[in-house]
C-alpha cells in the first residue's frame, strides 16, 4: 500500500534524511521554517508546501527538529500540523528530545487519534548522506512495522527497541556517550601530540585499534586539520544532549561520573563562546588549556564514510 509521505525540518540532519528518501524513490512533500533551503529539493521530486498544517493530509509525517520545544511548536501551536480539521495517521519523530517531552506528545497525539513512533539517529549528516545512519525506534510494534521501510531507506539498519518513549532513553545514552568519546578523545590526542607523536598518525593508530569506531574515523581529518568551520553538530546542541544525560541519570538512580566531567567541559566551551563551530574545537581548547598551541595539518584524510 502506498502511503502518502510529509516531512518538517530540514536541518543539516533533516535535509540528509529526506534526500535519502526522495532518491530511494518516495514521494515526499516537506516544509521548513525557511523556505529557501527547501527549494533544492524539488529538483528529487519532493514538493515544497507552505504552511506545516498543508501536511495534515498525509499519511505519515516524519519530523527532525532541535528541541522538545520545537516539536511541540511544528505540531501543536497556531498553524501546527494537527491543529486543523485533518490530521496525519502517524508522526515519526527523530529528534533528540527528553523522554519526559516524548511522552506528553504522545499523549497528545494519541488524544487527537494521531499514532506516535519515536525514531531518533546514530550519525550526523555526513553519516546519514552516506546512508550510514542507524534508526533506532520505539512505539508500538505494529506501528514500527508500517514505517520500517521508509526509515531503511534512510539508514543502513534500524531496530525496535521496545514500548512508549524507550528509544529516547536510548538516545540520550547514546549522546552522552557520544561526549564523553570526544572528551577523551580530545584529551589523549593532546597528550600524544605534546609528548611527540604526529597527530594524524596517532589519530591513525586509534583507529586501527581495538578502540577504534566510526565515530573516531570520520572525526580523524577534522581533528587533524582543525576544520571546525565544517559544522555537523555545534557545542551547543552537545550540551543539551548532555543535559538530558544527566537528567536521566538523576531521575533513574545512575552515578555517572565520566559524563557529569564532561558535562562540565562541554558547559566551558559554550561559555567560551564557541557558537556556529564543530563541537571538535574541544580539541583545540584541550590543547590550549595543556600549553599546546596546535596547527591545522592540511592534510587528505578520508573520514571512512565513503564506500
Amino acid at each position: 500500500m502506498s502511503r502518502s509521505i510529509g516531512w518538517i525540518g530540514l536541518g543539516r540532519m533533516g535535509e540528509a534524511m529526506v534526500t535519502k528518501l526522495l532518491k530511494a524513490g518516495h514521494s515526499v512533500q516537506v516544509w521548513n521554517r525557511t523556505a529557501a533551503k527547501a527549494a533544492h529539493l524539488a529538483d528529487y521530486g519532493a514538493q515544497i508546501v507552505a504552511n506545516k498544517i498543508d501536511l495534515a493530509a498525509c499519511d505519515v509525517v516524519f519530523t527532525m527538529v532541535s528541541t522538545t520545544d520545537d516539536l511541540k511548536e511544528v505540531l501543536f501551536a497556531p498553524g501546527g500540523l494537527v491543529t486543523g480539521d485533518k490530521k496525519p495517521q502517524v508522526v515519526v519523530d527523530s529528534s533528540s528530545i527528553s523522554q519526559e517531552g516524548s511522552a506528553e506528545i504522545r499523549a497528545q497525539l494519541e488524544g487527537m487519534g494521531v499514532a506516535y513512533l519515536c525514531a531518533p539517529v546514530s550519525g550526523n549528516a555526513k553519516v546519514a548522506k552516506a546512508g550510514k545512519l542507524l534508526v533506532v525506534a520505539s512505539g508500538p510494534k505494529a506501528l514500527y512495522d508500517m514505517a520500517e521501510p521508509f526509515l531503511q531507506a534512510m539508514s543502513r539498519k534500524t531496530m525496535w527497541v521496545g514500548e512508549g518513549e524507550l528509544a529516547r532513553i536510548w538516545k540520550i545514552a547514546h549522546n552522552t556517550m557520544f561526549g564523553v568519546v570526544i572528551q577523551n578523545l580530545c584529551e589523549i590526542t593532546v597528550l600524544a601530540e605534546k609528548a611527540g607523536i604526529p597527530r594524524n598518525i596517532f589519530l591513525e593508530s586509534i583507529n586501527d585499534s581495538v578502540l577504534g569506531s566510526m565515530y573516531t574515523r570520520y572525526k580523524t581529518p577534522v581533528l587533524s586539520n582543525l576544520t571546525f568551520e565544517q559544522v555537523t553538530f555545534t557545542p551547543k546542541l552537545l550540551l543539551k544532549d548532555m543535559d538530558l544525560g544527566m537528567g536521566a541519570a538523576k531521575a533513574y538512580g545512575v552515578a555517572m561520573p565520566a559524563a557529569a566531567a564532561t558535562r562540565e567541559s562541554i558547559a566551558r566551551m559554550v561559555g567560551h563562546g564557541h557558537d556556529n563551530v564543530d563541537f571538535a574545537i574541544l580539541l583545540q581548547e584541550t590543547a590550549h588549556d595543556a600549553g599546546l598551541e596546535i596547527q591545522p595539518l592540511n592534510l587528505q584524510i578520508p573520514d571512512g564514510l565513503s564506500s
